[in-house]
């Protein structure tokens, strides 16, 4: 059943200048602000935006590459663009900062929660538990040889490289999943992955982790489960809501189903998908509303 918050009515604003996306509130405000980061397909987080505004919450969906003065791909993108949503977030009212992120906008998510302690709560959705290379290019215009997705203070993260010589092998379907490159390189650079895992037991923000079984893009349930590990064995609780047949990109309640693929296999069906993301919401909005 949903709940009456769900009908609130909402404000939305076009963010410009140092920090690039759109504002979505409940015209009546609120003491709560999240940050919203996509993934690696770029900028979309609109609607879940006006999802949580509904819901009471102030969301802040952050454009972090592609924009005027980004880099053009996910390469070394520095974690102080999201601080300075942070920032905002703040200015606007917002009490307490949490940030909500998909796949490579989760890694960000779990890193902000680590640097910036600011960060209340995250809620990462199909997560990994380390720093990947880049995928495209930085401000440079070069996307090899790898580099880390992610700079703090002007120094890049340790990251994991990707197998240069791994192809993809189209499925029955002709879809391509992406989830053995990541699983290869795992065992190719095991010193790397080590040295890039994120150190969710360093941050006492509260966690929930999102991640299906079937995720046909990376190995999120290993990565998620392996998160949850590191906390519980500092004795920080960390909520896990997992669905074997789900996929890489969970549907939360009232979200349409993500746009087919004619290239990648994202993994799970609409279906799996949106029950993963109907076990979540709960937790999702507890986390992110706080006490």
């Amino acid at each position: 059943m949903s709940s009456p918050t769900e009908f609130l009515d909402i404000v939305e604003q076009e963010i410009t200048g140092a920090v690039q996306g759109v504002l979505v509130r409940p015209a009546t405000g609120s003491r709560a602000g999240v940050l919203v980061l996509h993934g690696s397909y770029g900028p979309g987080t609109l609607d879940r935006c006006r999802l949580l505004a509904r819901a009471g919450l102030m969301a802040l969906g952050l454009r972090w590459y592609g924009g005027e003065g980004q880099p053009p791909g996910i390469c070394e993108v520095p974690l102080e663009t999201f601080s300075a949503g942070l920032d905002l977030l703040q200015t606007e009212g917002a009490g307490r900062l949490s940030a909500l992120g998909l796949s490579k906008g989760a890694e960000a998510a779990l890193w902000l929660s680590v640097l910036d302690q600011r960060t209340a709560a995250v809620v990462a959705l199909s997560p990994p538990s380390v720093t990947w290379a880049n995928l495209g290019a930085g401000t440079d215009g070069q996307s090899h040889p790898w580099r880390s997705s992610w700079t703090w203070q002007g120094e890049p993260l340790p990251f994991v490289p990707r197998d240069k010589t791994w192809e993809p092998k189209p499925r029955e379907d002709g879809l391509v999943s992406l989830r053995g490159w990541y699983e290869h390189s795992r065992e190719l650079y095991p010193d790397h992955y080590e040295a890039a895992a994120i150190p969710a037991e360093n941050t006492k923000a509260e966690l929930v982790l999102v991640a299906g079984g079937d995720d046909q893009t990376w190995p999120s349930l290993p990565a998620a489960r392996t998160l949850r590990d590191r906390r519980l064995a500092t004795g920080l609780p960390t909520v896990l809501i997992e669905r074997p047949a789900a996929g890489h990109r969970p549907r939360l309640p009232g979200e349409e189903p993500a746009s087919p693929s004619t290239y990648l296999c994202y993994g799970g069906t609409d279906a799996d998908d949106a029950a993963l993301g109907t076990a979540a919401w709960p937790h999702v909005l507890n986390a992110l509303r706080g006490p």
